[in-house]
């Protein structure tokens, strides 16, 4: 009898193992962990662009290496699920951004696509999410951003190597001591933390840069940490004069 329950339980265990590993996608960064120095963290999923005002992203490449273009299309990925209180506030999503690119020659190409200003998020960012379709081409793709202090990074968020929309995410490293790598914040330099996100670099292999390349892009989000700006007393003075 006893072998029987031993038995049962770890079948049991088994299935809760196998079910969480199902839900759970093993290669998305966790924002609960990432920089997490302290119990005290207030997580938000915010939307940062959902890509439906014309004009507001500008695209750009080398003339020598061809030529691009940028506009609105109707449409988005149907996967993708709309943001905890944001359907409610009357915001419209019904376009994406499509780009295309006709390459004069094979070769080591990159070409940028770039907000007309730098977009704010708020807090401390943990992650950074895009939808995408890549039309199954081997190119790479970088998130372009800026820290506190104004200071450019780029950040690796994954080949363009798949078919259909999917959302690629890229963990936004912490700072080790608040001086070098990606500063988010500075008890020096006033109170309003944060992280601007510039836009995107696509460096495309050499081997597939040929010919006419197509790429769409959809719902730009963060997941930030936005306990500091939360928790901020009232009667507390701005470090801001």
């Amino acid at each position: 009898m006893k072998k029987l329950i031993a038995l049962f339980v770890c079948l049991c265990l088994v299935f809760v193992v196998y079910a969480q590993q199902e839900t759970v996608s093993l290669t998305d960064p966790d924002p609960e962990i990432i920089g997490a120095d302290s119990a005290k963290q207030a997580l938000r999923e915010v939307s940062v662009d959902l890509f439906e005002r014309e004009g507001s992203w500008n695209a750009k490449i080398s003339s020598d290496n061809g030529v691009i273009s940028a506009r609105l299309f109707e449409g988005g990925p149907s996967l993708k699920e709309p943001l905890q209180g944001v359907e409610n506030e009357g915001v419209t999503d019904d376009h994406v951004l499509g780009l295309k690119v006709e390459f004069f020659r094979r070769g080591i190409n990159s070409f940028y696509i770039t907000a007309a200003r730098p977009l704010p998020i708020e807090g401390i960012t943990k992650t950074v999410s895009v939808w995408v379709a890549g039309r199954n081409q081997g190119h790479s793709l970088y998130l372009l951003v800026q820290d506190y202090f104004g200071n450019n990074f780029e950040l690796y968020m994954g080949s363009l190597a798949f078919s259909g929309w999917k959302k690629i995410t890229v963990a936004i490293p912490p700072s080790p001591d608040g001086e070098r790598g990606i500063v988010q914040q500075s008890a020096y330099f006033g109170d309003k933390p944060g992280l601007r996100i510039v836009g995107f670099r696509v460096d495309c292999d050499p081997v597939l840069a040929r010919g006419s390349y197509y790429m769409y892009m959809d719902d730009l989000r963060a997941v930030t940490d936005l306990y500091d700006m939360e928790n901020h007393d009232e009667d507390d003075m701005d470090d801001n004069w």
